[in-house]
């Protein structure tokens, strides 16, 4: 037991360092929407049906794990633990999309990018609004127009799939 206490208490400053920066949260949800981002391109690109959705798949494969290095940098410099898988309900999504081919996939492929963009742009936002790091606001504010033009894009593919873009 007193192994175990030693333990947590040796532990506890450690935690008390990766959570001491107040924007910790928008750092960790940030790296898996990136990881997810890369993840769900790979998969586009190996699954899609449709040029257009193999295109937008290597886009988002070039320009999140860009975006995920500087994160990296940024992060590093402040001794913060960035998650190295997505999201619970992002693995969900990118699981629900390995089982699909065809238009089927492109659909849900066009749909769970629109709203995983959509996360992006409300979190990036929020970060510009209240975020407290310095460069944590500088990432959010320099990526925002980024993720604006993807989710442009991918409207337009929707558009052209004759599919709603609901966001």
């Amino acid at each position: 037991m007193k192994s175990l206490l030693a333990v947590l208490i040796l532990a506890a400053p450690l935690t008390a360092i990766a959570d001491s920066n107040p924007d910790s949260s928008f750092y960790k949800n940030a790296a898996e929407a990136g990881i997810s981002e890369v993840d769900a391109g790979n998969l586009a690109q190996e699954k899609g049906n449709s040029q257009a959705v193999k295109d937008f798949g290597a886009m988002m494969v070039k320009d999140h794990s860009a975006a995920n290095d500087k994160l990296k940098g940024i992060a590093a410099t402040k001794n913060i633990s960035l998650p190295t898988s997505a999201s619970i309900g992002q693995m969900a999504t990118k699981t629900k999309l390995e089982i699909l081919s065809g238009d089927t996939f492109d659909k849900s492929y066009i749909k769970s990018q629109i709203k995983a963009h959509h996360d992006t742009i409300v979190l990036l936002k929020k970060e510009i609004a209240s975020g407290q790091d310095a460069d944590a606001k500088a990432f959010a504010t320099t990526t925002l127009p980024v993720v604006q033009a993807h989710m442009k894009k991918i409207k337009s593919i929707a558009a052209d799939a004759g599919i709603p873009a609901k966001s």
